[in-house]
């Protein structure tokens, strides 16, 4: 997926929920790889703020963090519609401490992305992939994160008394993001909200931006917007969270009563993990790649492409390609061959499976050269129509058609294969195989 910004600036006005402030809010386009950044253009030299969680100075019913003298509350809903709709490069100009709070949702910002018309740009998007389980437990709270290739949240909202206990697993992207999860608005206990102002928080807090639990009942101005309203909106909080590790993400998160304090530990964690990653020298890749340019492979050549050494190597030389699909390469039989002492003693004969193991890494480079893939091999996987016909004996030169005829995404590939030796077909296959990593070989 490419990155991703917006083809033209947007704005909005309302009042911070914390603060209650009166705030103008701004999305501007951003070149490639710019990221996220707040722009606090109310404070002396405008100072730019890149949200990470090691800023972060206020959990208490919000996400706040700080840089300098600059500060930001509560950014999570703002972070959120940038995430789920796939924006990765926004400059955000704000004239106040805080976002304006509008219906307590990400929907508000949502349509300003929608207004603003994403745009893709000239660079594939980075993802931080998570590779190994995560888990952090705090009282009856815990979330964990789990290897995953996509971005799945399952989560389960719940009070201390157990009346609206809601649960909710869903797979993110735009378009999830944007129907199932933007609109669903903040709430709160309604026995919490004096101690809330008492902290000198909500001062801009009303039922025209949140619902409040009362015992078994609903206070809000509209009725409920999903019968599960609240736990999609700590699914919008996660996703507004994880998104102070400063690129979008990977995973399947499992939460169980989750909070502004224990979403902001998980992404530290993560942050950990991409630090420990730039410390680790990347892997240089095998010389593998097969130049679609190149209209012959010597036995070097060969030996770069293929992983395989003495005694398999079953292709001396690649002596042609044929367009993108086919190629013509040999293998010289020699007396010399260690499987002739056993196959058979005075009478040797070459193996028929070895004859299948040479078309299959003719296959092999074909499908390398095709797809110019570096740091790759191709894994034999099946054969099917197998026939030989005439016996390969010492002093024969293998001459080895192979054809690709399928290919599934760069990974599977279906050959039709043959032998020759003085121009007399000794054996033929369709040959299945697929392409991985080098690293994935385990």
């Amino acid at each position: 997926m490419k990155q991703r910004t917006l083809a033209r600036e947007v704005s909005v006005q309302g009042t911070g929920l914390h603060t209650g402030e009166s705030v103008t809010l701004t999305m501007k386009p951003a070149p490639v790889g710019h990221g996220i950044a707040f722009k606090r253009v109310d404070l002396s030299g405008q100072p730019e703020i890149r949200p990470r969680v090691d800023m972060i100075t206020d959990l208490v019913r919000n996400t706040a963090i700080t840089s300098g003298h600059a500060k930001l509350n509560q950014i999570e809903h703002v972070l959120s519609a940038l995430h789920g709709c796939g924006i990765d490069n926004v400059l955000i100009e704000i004239n106040a401490s805080e976002p304006p709070v509008l219906d307590g949702s990400a929907k508000p910002f949502v349509n300003m992305i929608i207004q603003g018309e994403p745009v893709e740009q000239d660079k594939e998007r980075e993802y931080f992939v998570l590779e190994e389980a995560v888990s952090i437990t705090d009282g009856n709270r815990s979330i964990i994160a789990l290897p995953c290739d996509t971005l799945r949240i399952s989560c389960t909202s719940a009070d201390d008394r157990g009346i609206h206990t809601q649960h909710l697993s869903i797979d993110i992207d735009p378009d999830t993001y944007i129907t199932q999860i933007a609109a669903a608005r903040t709430f709160t206990v309604y026995e919490e909200i004096e101690q809330l102002v008492k902290m000198g928080k909500i001062k801009g807090g009303s039922l025209d931006c949140a619902v409040v639990i009362k015992g078994d009942k609903i206070l809000s101005k509209e009725p409920l917007r999903f019968k599960d309203e609240f736990v999609r909106h700590k699914i919008l909080d996660i996703i507004g969270d994880v998104m102070l590790l400063g690129m979008p993400l990977k995973a399947h998160i499992i939460a169980t009563r989750p909070g502004h304090a224990i979403n902001s530990a998980l992404t530290k964690k993560f942050s950990e993990k991409l630090e420990e990653r730039k410390k680790v020298p990347k892997k240089k890749p095998r010389p593998s790649t097969v130049l679609p340019t190149e209209t012959s492979l010597d036995i070097r050549r060969v030996l770069d492409t293929l992983p395989h050494r003495y005694p398999f190597v079953m292709v001396d030389r690649v002596v042609e390609f044929i367009g993108q699909d086919e190629l013509v390469a040999i293998k010289n039989v020699t007396i010399n061959e260690p499987y002739f002492v056993g196959h058979f003693p005075g009478e040797p004969v070459m193996p028929g499976v070895l004859q299948i193991e040479a078309m299959a890494q003719s296959a092999g480079i074909l499908m390398l050269r095709k797809i110019s893939s570096e740091g790759k091999r191709a894994f034999f996987m099946s054969c099917d129509k197998v026939k030989f016909r005439k016996a390969v004996r010492p002093g024969d030169q293998l001459v080895i058609n192979a054809k690709l005829t399928k290919s599934r995404g760069n990974k599977i590939g279906v050959a039709e294969c043959n032998c020759t030796v003085d121009g007399m077909l000794v054996s033929s296959a369709e040959l299945m195989f697929a392409i991985m990593d080098g690293d994935e070989e385990s």
